[in-house]
């Protein structure tokens, strides 16, 4: 096997674990639990993700989906994931992986919370 193949397998394998991605991206949800970011959102407190909680099983998947015309983001305040900016339009997913309750927050506009309850 030559040098570059052996590189593309092994970055293959070791992403093959990877639970979120920091790219948000602009399609529309294909998998998982959508969270809108709901319109205005910017000066709401726990009515700007909606649903919330919203509630998944122990390996779901919630995609966040900003329907506002600002950016925001989606950050665990236990700082297991972080969305980085996600546009208008955009979309950013995270997989959990153990039951819990999960509290996050837009880093942008801090009075933006929600939870993820994982069972």
């Amino acid at each position: 096997m030559n040098l570059r193949r052996s590189a593309a397998v092994l970055l293959l394998t070791l992403c093959a674990g990877c639970s979120s991605s920091n790219t948000p991206t602009t399609t529309s949800p294909t998998n998982g639990t959508p969270v809108s970011i709901v319109a205005g959102s910017t000066t709401l407190t726990t009515t700007a993700y909606s649903p919330n909680p919203v509630t998944v099983a122990v390996g779901g998947t919630v995609t966040w989906v900003n329907n506002d015309n600002t950016a925001h983001t989606s950050n665990g305040d236990d700082n297991s994931w972080s969305s980085g900016s996600i546009a208008p339009g955009g979309q950013f997913s995270h997989t959990f992986g153990a039951a819990g309750t999960f509290a996050y927050h837009c880093t942008l506009h801090p009075n933006m919370i929600g939870t993820v309850r994982v069972q």
